[in-house]
Formats: structure tokens, C-alpha cells, sequence
């Protein structure tokens, strides 16, 4: 791995961008779309760049191979339930929120990871950060102002999503011996051919006339927030490595909070502050305890 150049943080601050506008993406795409429909059309769109690219380099598509079964489930877990219950969760709280919730993906992977891996185990800083992250977490779900007994569900969906997230990436271990941009093009067929019953059954959006907005917000969630974010993901991890790819957790609440009020004026309260500020802290005695252990 190469030493982090100027391109190279510009790119972190770019994903961590992509990924942060999807949250205030969300929230527009929920006036006129369901959230199964918002989740299909996602990985639809998001389908489109990575298997371009899979075609180009001549990288070959797995998702009927003698994997498929793992294949079907990863896009399951990692694509179509959390898809679907962030957008659910988001139509009822801010934007902003769902930002911060999750954000804490980073620790219910440590946490998993103590479980299901050999090396990945708690030690003291470890577990101090897992606690003051979620104690974060806690608190945030006390701004009776911003969640309440009408979203509290709501609220509990996203942080769902996000553990769905964690899940994923632990099956992905099982084929950890292909290609990244394999892996993804597959589970991404597959999080489509799961989708299209769901959404022809239950929402039929054909039916529907959607804003304009919400229209461009679904394409942008689709091509920008899925399918490159996910060809930006594969650079930086190809030339800099996890760790330093990690680093987008700390950036994405941040701007979440940043865009959701530029272009939604979505409140900020102390609480959210507070809370994104325990968050934080936890990701950061977290990322300590793991880059001693690589050091």
C-alpha cells in the first residue's frame, strides 16, 4: 500500500460525501416512492457502473455459479433488507439521524467480529469505545423532540439497516477469495431478482406519478451513492488499504448533518450533537485498538 497523497484524501472526502448525501437523497425519494421501490431501484441503477466495469476490465459475473446460494443471500442481507429499512425508517425521522445511527456500523462490526473471527477480540480500548459509541446512540434516542412514540420504530429500522450492514459483511468472508467487483455485480443481480416480486406485488409503482425530485434523487442513489461509490470504494481500498479507507466513518455523520441542513433544514439539536460527538470518539478508541494490532 502507498503512502496517502493529496489525491488520495480527496477521495476519502469525496465517498464520504457520496455517502452522506444519500440520507437527505432518501428523504426526498420517500414522497413518491415506497421503500421496497426505492431499494429495487437502487440496486438497479447501482447495478449499472459496476457491472460496465466488470465488463470492461473482462472480470467474470458469479451470481449463478456453484455460489449462488451465497451469492442470494449477501445481496439479501447486505443490500436488500438494509435498503428497505433504511428508506422506511427515513420517511418518519430526519435525515440527519439516519446518518448518525448509522455511523455506528464500525462497532456492531467490532462487536460481531469478537464472535465470529479469531483475531478480531475485545481488549480494553475496544470495548471503552464500543460503550461510549453506543452510549451515544442511547442518547441521542432520549431527544424526545426529534424521536418519539410516532417514529421510535422508525428510528429502531435504521439502526437495523445498518447491523444488516455488519451482517453482510461478515458472510462476505465466505467468498473472500474473489474479486470485490465479482462479489458486488453478483449480490447486486441478486438483490434485483429478490426486488422485482417484491415490488411488481406490493407497491407497483408504475402506478404512482412521482415528483420530478424525488425521480432524480432515486437515479441519484442508484448510479452516484451505490454503483460509484462502490467503484470509489474498490480504488482507495486497492491503493491505500482498509484502514485508511475506514476513515470515511468519522466523515459521513458529519456531513450527513452538514447536507441534510443545507438542503432540507433539518434541525440540530444539542442532543444530535452530543450524540454525534460520542460516536465519534467510540470510532476513534475502536480504529486505535485495531491499527495497534497491525502495527
Amino acid at each position: 500500500m502507498r503512502q496517502p497523497k493529496l489525491i488520495d484524501y480527496t477521495l476519502l472526502i469525496i465517498l464520504a460525501l457520496i455517502w452522506a448525501s444519500a440520507f437527505f437523497n432518501i428523504k426526498i425519494a420517500t414522497e413518491s416512492f415506497g421503500p421496497i421501490t426505492i431499494a429495487f431501484l437502487r440496486v438497479f441503477f447501482g447495478s449499472i457502473p459496476v457491472l460496465l466495469l466488470c465488463f470492461y476490465k473482462k472480470i467474470k459475473i458469479e451470481a449463478f455459479s456453484k455460489d449462488w446460494y451465497w451469492f442470494a443471500i449477501i445481496g439479501f442481507v447486505n443490500l436488500v433488507l438494509p435498503f428497505f429499512l433504511i428508506a422506511y425508517g427515513v420517511k418518519s425521522v430526519q435525515s440527519n439521524l439516519a446518518a448518525i445511527l448509522m455511523s455506528t456500523t464500525p462497532l456492531s462490526s467490532t462487536v460481531l467480529g469478537h464472535f465470529f473471527t479469531k483475531n478480531e477480540k475485545f481488549d480494553f480500548i475496544k470495548t471503552f469505545g464500543i460503550l461510549i459509541g453506543f452510549s451515544g446512540i442511547v442518547y441521542l434516542f432520549s431527544d424526545n423532540f426529534l424521536i418519539n412514540d410516532n417514529n421510535f420504530f422508525s428510528a429502531l429500522m435504521i439502526l437495523l439497516g445498518s447491523t444488516c450492514y455488519v451482517i453482510g459483511g461478515v458472510l462476505t468472508l465466505k467468498i473472500s477469495d474473489k474479486k470485490n467487483e465479482n462479489v458486488t455485480g453478483s449480490i447486486l443481480i441478486w438483490a434485483i431478482i429478490i426486488l422485482i416480486p417484491l415490488v411488481s406485488f406490493i407497491e407497483k409503482p408504475w402506478e404512482t406519478t412521482p415528483s420530478i425530485e424525488s425521480s432524480i434523487s432515486v437515479v441519484y442513489l442508484g448510479l452516484v451513492s451505490t454503483g460509484l461509490a462502490w467503484l470509489l470504494r474498490f480504488r482507495i481500498l486497492k491503493n491505500n488499504g482498509l484502514i485508511f479507507q475506514s476513515q470515511v466513518s468519522y466523515l459521513i455523520p458529519i456531513f450527513g448533518i452538514i447536507l441534510s441542513y443545507i438542503f432540507l433544514d433539518e434541525l440540530i439539536t444539542d442532543k444530535v450533537l452530543t450524540s454525534l460527538l460520542a460516536v465519534l470518539v467510540g470510532l476513534y478508541f475502536v480504529k486505535k485498538a485495531g491499527n495497534k494490532k497491525i502495527t
